[in-house]
């Protein structure tokens, strides 16, 4: 890769952070990143200017000069507990809105590729036994979040048609590694108690991605000439069950994976009566992605497997109980 300044919105966060540290170890390249809080930890080597906040108003001028690629991993996330009045609105503000704005700008100051990173969501919720999705189908977004990042991507489309900025767009699946938080982080500190857990006979397969392999696939398309203005999906290639990464999680661990064979359609009919119905979903329900549209137009495999992945996650988290 030839030398490049990046951009890079959502430092901060956990594939800002890791996407930074890679970034920052590429010969001859620049890293500058925006953030809300300044004193957060930002890899040796990248710059960091003030954003009091992320909106359709933001002036990139200082930000953008002598940028060459613009990698837009901020967002406003999916959220469990949504307390907004009205949530799709909140959400455009951000996603879209903000989103276009430093794209527009981006054009602007003659920045040659705009990687927005994007989700699965936009493919749907999940997939039927034997399907895939793929990264050219008709998306089916489900919710307010979803919906945004579509209408994110559309726009970025049509603004990459009209100035010959070339734009990329990744969907990652659920995304882990060293560090991780929220369920997967549960996941990790039941098994590490010995928690016995009802997951003893989920039959999905769910497809997810390695914070490393991410972090790769989007390296790879800020410079793969055939990159330019196509969409990706995002994984590790290998899907497992939910008994499966139960299991190779506590083996990870060095823990005993006690999982109890308790029939999905159980559980799922009492997650049901108490209004978890969507947590169902997540952890019975199958969601695959094909990704073979990145190995035939990048050549791009995914560097780290699952195991070694999940090993890594594993004794990140064990060296922060000790």
């Amino acid at each position: 890769m030839r030398s490049k300044t990046f951009l890079v919105t959502g430092g901060s966060g956990f594939l800002g952070q890791a996407l930074i540290n890679q970034l920052v170890r590429l010969p001859g390249c620049t890293v500058v990143a925006p953030m809300r809080n300044l004193s957060a930890r930002l890899a040796a080597g990248a710059r960091s200017f003030a954003l009091n906040n992320l909106d359709g108003a933001n002036d990139w001028q200082v930000t953008l000069t002598d940028v060459d690629v613009v990698i837009h991993a901020a967002a406003r996330v999916h959220v469990m507990n949504e307390v907004a009045v009205d949530p799709l609105a909140a959400f455009r503000e951000v996603n879209v809105e903000a989103t276009l704005n430093l794209a527009r700008q981006a054009a602007e100051y003659g920045v040659k590729r705009f990687i927005f990173i994007s989700s699965i969501k936009v493919n749907g919720e999940g997939t039927e036994a034997g399907a895939v999705y793929r990264a050219d189908d008709t998306p089916a977004p489900i919710g307010p979040y979803a919906i945004s990042k579509l209408e994110a991507e559309q726009g970025l489309m049509s603004l990459a048609a009209n100035t010959g900025m070339e734009v990329v767009v990744i969907r990652p699946v659920l995304v882990y590694g060293p560090g991780v938080k929220a369920n997967f982080l549960s996941m990790m500190r039941w098994l590490y108690r010995g928690v016995p857990l009802p997951f003893g006979a989920v039959n999905n397969l769910r497809s997810l991605v390695a914070i490393d392999n991410l972090v790769d696939l989007i390296v790879t398309c800020s410079d793969h000439p055939a990159a330019a203005n196509q969409v990706f999906l995002a994984s590790d290639g290998e899907d497992v069950s939910t008994t499966q990464l139960l299991r190779k999680l506590a083996n990870a661990l060095g823990k005993p994976a006690r999982l109890l064979p308790i029939p999905t359609r159980i559980m799922s009919g009492v997650a049901a009566m108490i209004g978890k119905r969507a947590m169902a979903d997540r952890i019975f329900g199958s969601l695959q992605v094909d990704i073979s549209k990145n190995r035939k137009l990048l050549g791009w495999e995914p560097p780290v497997t699952l195991d070694k992945a999940l090993g890594l996650t594993a004794q990140h988290f064990l060296d922060s109980h000790k």
